[in-house]
């Protein structure tokens, strides 16, 4: 069996399992742990090893069962886990991280990573090695031989794994006795191929390691009932162990604590794994049907209501049950935001340690659900922002204690919902933003500040490119490099941010972020016998000018007077090559706003307001400046979507030049 099919899988699992171990590792760290977490940190590299050990990869298996030692023994009690101990488990995890991602790749191997992590491990064990040989030559009887009990689960071979395996795996390590148990076995007739019935008592010889008897039954702990026993060198014959009040009397008692793994496995399996494009395409697949169901109800619009009201009454039931279908398909591609926030703690960890700072972080709404894609996209601003808090936020412990405050800084991560849309809270109880301050260094930089501005005019200076406060460089702030890009990042999902701050009190930035980007509520408009769809984000109003409110500037460029400002005027027709003389009436002006710029938009008509389903274009095409995608009306027509973003660029680049 070509068993390279299923790397895939091993690689997504581990690396759960490893973010799994660095959540449990740091929740011991800070005190926040139960008893279970070390058991599911055990769990999660003994999980990766099997894989490993199971697939070939040496380097992986051979560091895990490193790292699993040390776990074991802080298991059971042997050893408690200081901060030197658990700084050299995130390093290993880190090298394991890296190993995963060459073996996925073919990527060579980095030898002094894995070296560093090795070194790691190996001097937290060494600790009481000199001990520990002292009390093991003087307490430990030698092993004689290992003795066995396996019992298959009857569903085993359904999983892919195969009994006979193992048993030739142990046979590799030294002389394998076998006792076959078909006590269970059927009659002839009854017997289906699909199950395991046989058991098996064996004997190793005591030199094989138990690590090595481990590693083959790693894949198959929580699918067999498995006893494993040492015999010492003193015991002429090992007694037989008490077996289990349903089983035969000649099958080996299994360990108990497989029946606990055993059932929590059967508990959790209620999930699948289905990969991205499938249920993007499903996702596809329901948009064409709510385009379907919706040129349907166009048509119906037509009928007799008396003479079709059977018939228009089974639209309306397909109307409401299309809409729910699309509700729930839409829900699959919904991920809690705990994926975007569960980097965080080991980042903060690092950070303060390398700051001299002490900072306490706190999340809350990690079970808010956000789309996939939003959530891939939101994760870089988001530890930008964080960065900047503990940096420039948050104080030293000695400023924090002269200035009344808990040395401990807190950093706050907090994700809620808001009618259509998420909201994501970065805070910190921090220095806050000195307005003075950025005021002089907007002065310095010579950038546009309005009179007597509003603090919220303030602080959105920290957003044009370049702009920094900060004295003197560092390797990880000082540049003004970032805040910028954080902005443009988010408008380009079709979001806001939004700063609130009060010197010696802390620094809130607010994010707010459609729930997904595959639904978009637009406005339709009609322009030179076509029709687009503005973003209703980007929207701030719509009026018909006066024949006095527009001007030509340089006999080229035209500007719309609203209120007390000019905004430049761009002709949709003009800019898309359509013609103008469709137009009945006068235009109307369509007032958006993007990356903090207004732009007025001539359009024909306004022909309302509906929800869309975003087709991409350029998979489809090509891609067309002005253009961000495109939908299908319920008349069957193309309607594209309009790129407020790229215009409002376009304008000002025309500008410049």
């Amino acid at each position: 069996m070509d068993i390279t099919r299923f790397h895939a899988a091993f690689f997504e699992e581990s690396r759960e399992n490893l973010d799994a171990m660095e959540a449990g590792l740091l929740a011991m760290e800070s005190g926040s742990a139960d008893g279970e977490t070390i058991n599911v940190v055990f769990r999660a590299a003994h999980s990766i090893k099997g894989g490993a050990a199971t697939f070939g990869f040496t380097a992986i298996s051979e560091l895990t069962h490193q790292l699993e030692t040390l776990l074991d023994e802080a298991r059971s009690g042997r050893r408690q886990l200081d901060a030197g101990a658990i700084g050299a488990l995130l390093v290993a995890g880190d090298s394991l991280r890296g190993l995963l991602g060459a073996a996925e790749h073919g990527d060579p191997i980095d030898a002094v990573g894995l070296k560093r992590a090795h070194d790691g491990l190996a001097k937290m064990m060494g600790r009481e090695v000199a001990a520990s040989n002292a009390k093991a030559e003087t307490k430990e009887p030698e092993i004689a031989e290992w003795r066995i009990g396996f019992k298959p689960a009857p569903s085993m071979f359904l999983s892919g794994n195969d009994p006979l395996r193992i048993l030739r795996e142990l046979a590799g390590h030294g002389k394998l006795g076998v006792t076959a148990l078909d006590n269970a076995l059927p009659k002839f007739s009854d017997l289906d191929p699909f199950e395991a019935y046989l058991a098996w008592d064996l004997m190793l010889p005591g030199s094989v390691p138990r690590s090595a008897i481990d590693d083959a039954f790693a894949w198959v702990e929580d699918q067999c009932e498995l006893a494993i026993e040492a015999i010492p060198m003193t015991s002429a014959v090992a007694p037989a162990p008490a077996p289990l009040p349903d089983a035969p009397d000649n099958v080996v008692a299994i360990d108990t604590r497989s029946d606990a793994r055993k059932g929590s496995a059967n508990e959790g399996d209620t999930s699948i794994r289905v990969a991205v494009n499938k249920v993007d395409a499903l996702i596809n697949l329901v948009g064409e049907l709510v385009i379907t169901q919706a040129m349907l109800r166009q048509r119906s619009a037509q009928l007799d209501p008396v003479a079709n009201e059977l018939l228009l009454s089974g639209l309306e039931q397909l109307d409401r049950n299309t809409r729910d279908l699309q509700e729930a398909v839409m829900g699959v591609r919904m991920l809690p935001v705990e994926f975007a926030f569960s980097r965080f703690p080991r980042m903060v960890r690092d950070l303060a340690a390398r700051l001299d700072k002490k900072v306490r972080l706190r999340t809350s709404g990690e079970a808010t659900e956000l789309d996939k894609g939003v959530i891939e996209k939101i994760v870089d601003p988001l530890v930008h922002l964080v960065r900047n808090s503990i940096d420039h936020g948050l104080e030293s412990p000695a400023d924090r204690r002269a200035a009344g405050k808990d040395e401990t800084g807190t950093i706050s991560l907090n994700a809620q919902h808001q009618g259509g849309h998420i909201v994501i809270e970065i805070s910190d109880d921090g220095r806050g933003l000195d307005r003075e301050r950025i005021l002089r260094k907007a002065a310095e930089r010579n950038l546009p500040i309005a009179d007597n501005p509003t603090d919220a005019q303030v602080w959105d200076l920290v957003f044009h490119p370049g702009f920094s406060t900060a004295e003197q460089l560092t390797d990880l702030s000082g540049r003004g490099v970032g805040m910028d890009v954080v902005k443009k990042n988010i408008a380009a999902l079709g979001g806001q941010v939004e700063i609130r701050s009060k010197k010696g009190v802390g620094t809130t930035v607010s994010i707010r972020l459609p729930l997904t980007l595959a639904i978009l509520d637009g406005m339709t408009v009609a322009v030179g016998g076509e029709v687009f769809i503005l973003p209703l984000n980007a929207v701030i109003e719509s009026l018909q000018p006066a024949d006095g409110d527009v001007r030509t500037i340089a006999g080229e460029a035209r500007v719309l007077r609203v209120r007390e400002d000019y905004l430049p005027l761009l002709d949709l027709a003009s800019q898309y090559g359509l013609s103008g003389d469709s137009r009945v009436g006068a235009p109307i002006a369509v007032v958006v706003e993007a990356d903090g710029k207004r732009l007025a938009l001539e359009v024909d008509e306004l022909l309302g307001q509906q929800q869309v389903v975003v087709k991409n274009i350029e998979a489809n095409y090509r891609r067309v400046q002005g253009i961000s995608g495109a939908t299908i009306l319920g008349d069957g027509r193309v309607a594209l979507i309009v790129d407020v973003g790229g215009l409002s660029q376009s304008q000002r680049l025309a500008h410049a030049a």
